[in-house]
């Protein structure tokens, strides 16, 4: 077995970690006899790549979520995904071949199994974080978008939709992020476009859609836009440079009046860094809605596809009424990482003695005797992740929250609402949720890639969980006048047409009454269409869908 265990380590030494990092780590003890990875066809040598793809298969094998349906390292060869011209597209091929392999019983097709790009997984990754926005060896042209540290790279518009037919339609804007070049030149949801980067739009669909998407072309420095804000102002060929910027994750806040019901209204871009980014906007949010004696909640997440568990924590802890006590969630990890041996600290994932536990600056974390803290010293087992409620702020007694959901509403964003639903009256407003109640933490290769596979599952006090298809609302979006992803209108606006749904839910009383089949948009009468609101051919900004739990890096052993 030792023979068997040093030739598994090179391989992992090799691919894993920097040797400053590992210089400091002690010997792994022997592999577990439950171990179920056959080390015996691993190679000992091999380029890096090679030694890295056998890493991301012998990680898989201990602590992928269906670990258990696997096969062999012979039998998977991890060396075959070797085809691409560049190393990351074969590691991403290798990944999404492991993802594909176990299956759903209720569905028959993976788990991962992603219905909107089947060539790609639906939860796990890899990302180059030499190319992230806040990387010291940024690229600048690699992205387009804000990363879970609030920092963007771009001219800050989040999308764009469609209102009408291809031959008299309008552009709206979906969402701009907080302090970027867009929103600081008034640009917000509701925003009208009418002309991008000299070109006239409005009358062609299909001649102008590649003019509309230059707005998120790479490449592209500056951008200039024409059109007419939410106040009916007009405004003429402003430029938008792209630019490096910190970005809230609160696209908006209001409070809005509607009879005896004080509606507290809260809009979230994503769950970024809590101490760094999330948490003051989070309180000053809260602290508003105390102030104006809110009643009721509604918290949009339509456009929200996750982030760190520790901020969705923290939301959770904020919503939930004083009288919410007990479990959260729990995480469910694979039974292989589960045993925790209390005399060594030490989990049976052996390979996670390769990873060390890092701080909330990238930094690694030592015991008291100057050995290196690792994943392996994590206790995996459900008794050890399981969260308790401990109520944050001062909103004490609302019990009722309304949920604006889409299909891009995913990982965190779902933990919040599935955690709340045995303290709280919650109803959902939108279109079925992406579907992803699973997490993970990053596993570093190379010092240069992070993989994201699956990891843990989440279940709420009642033990509910298992929504890989998504959670579906209580009121389901028809994508008719009286019904729609509405971005005709800002955040936070009551005639805003799901927080107007939210609003019947919440006072029926005071419920909006139905439209017609003729729409006026600043004052021109365009008909609704089949493509009422259509993003067809169109390109947004790129965003985060996942689940990171990063509260073990200030957990450390325990």
């Amino acid at each position: 077995m030792n023979s068997r265990f040093y030739t598994y380590k090179n391989v992992l030494l090799a691919a894993v970690l920097c040797t400053a990092l590992i210089s400091s780590c002690k010997k792994n003890e022997p592999l577990a006899p439950t171990e179920p990875v056959d080390t015996t066809s691993v190679p000992g040598t091999g380029t890096r790549a090679e030694l890295t793809k056998d890493s991301i298969f012998l990680y898989a094998k201990q602590i992928y979520l269906w670990n258990d349906a696997l096969p062999t390292y012979g039998v998977f060869k991890p060396r075959q995904y070797n085809s691409a011209s560049n190393d990351l597209d074969n590691y991403e091929a290798e990944l999404f071949a492991i993802t594909q392999i176990p299956k759903n019983p209720a569905t028959g097709k993976s788990y991962e199994f992603n219905p909107d790009n089947p060539e790609f997984p639906k939860y796990s990754a890899i990302t180059d974080i030499t190319t992230n926005n806040s990387a010291q060896a940024f690229v600048a042209k690699e992205r387009a978008d804000v990363e879970l540290d609030g920092t963007g790279y771009d001219i800050g518009i989040l999308g764009l939709n469609k209102i009408g037919p291809n031959n008299n339609y309008y552009i709206y804007v979906r969402a701009v992020f907080q302090n970027s070049p867009a929103d600081k030149a008034g640009l917000t949801r509701g925003t009208i476009i009418t002309k991008v980067n000299g070109r006239s739009i409005g009358t062609n669909f299909n001649a102008e859609v590649n003019s509309i998407n230059s707005l998120f072309d790479e490449t592209r420095t500056s951008s200039t836009v024409s059109g007419i804000k939410t106040d009916g102002s007009t405004f003429t060929d402003i430029v938008l440079n792209k630019v490096k910027y910190t970005s809230s994750p609160v696209y908006k806040t209001n409070t809005l009046t509607v009879g005896t019901k004080k509606i507290g209204y809260l809009a979230l871009a994503r769950f970024s860094t809590l101490q760094n980014n999330a948490k003051a906007p989070l309180d000053a949010a809260f602290n508003a809605f105390v102030a104006e004696g809110v009643t009721d909640l509604v918290i949009d997440l339509r456009y929200n596809g996750g982030g760190f568990v520790s901020t969705a924590e923290y939301l959770i802890n904020l919503i939930a009424p004083a009288s919410a006590t007990g479990t959260m969630f729990i995480e469910y990890y694979n039974q292989l990482m589960r045993p925790f041996n209390s005399s060594t600290q030490k989990n049976n994932a052996t390979i996670l003695a390769n990873q060390p536990l890092l701080d909330e600056n990238d930094k690694p974390q030592y015991n008291a005797n100057g050995t290196l803290i690792t994943y392996n010293n994590i206790n995996f087992s459900p008794a050890s992740n399981t969260t308790l409620m401990s109520k944050k702020g001062n909103l004490n007694n609302v019990t009722n929250v309304v949920f604006l959901v889409s299909g891009n509403t995913a990982s965190a964003s779902e933990l919040v609402i599935n955690s709340l639903k045995p303290y709280m009256t919650v109803k959902l407003v939108g279109e079925k949720t992406y579907g992803k109640p699973v997490g993970f933490f990053p596993i570093r290769l190379e010092n240069r890639y992070d993989v994201y596979m699956s990891l843990f599952e989440t279940k709420n006090s009642r033990d509910e969980g298992g929504y890989f298809d998504g959670i579906t609302p209580d009121l389901v979006d028809n994508n008719t006048i009286n019904f729609y992803d509405d971005p005709t209108h800002d955040f936070g606006d009551p005639n805003e047409s799901y927080l107007k749904n939210a609003i019947g839910l919440i006072a029926p009383s005071a419920a909006g009454k139905s439209s017609s089949a003729i729409m006026s948009i600043r004052g021109k009468k365009v008909s609704v269409a089949a493509t009422l609101n259509s993003n067809a051919g169109f390109k947004t900004a790129k965003q985060f869908v996942g689940m990171i739990e990063n509260r073990y890096q200030s957990k450390r052993n325990q």
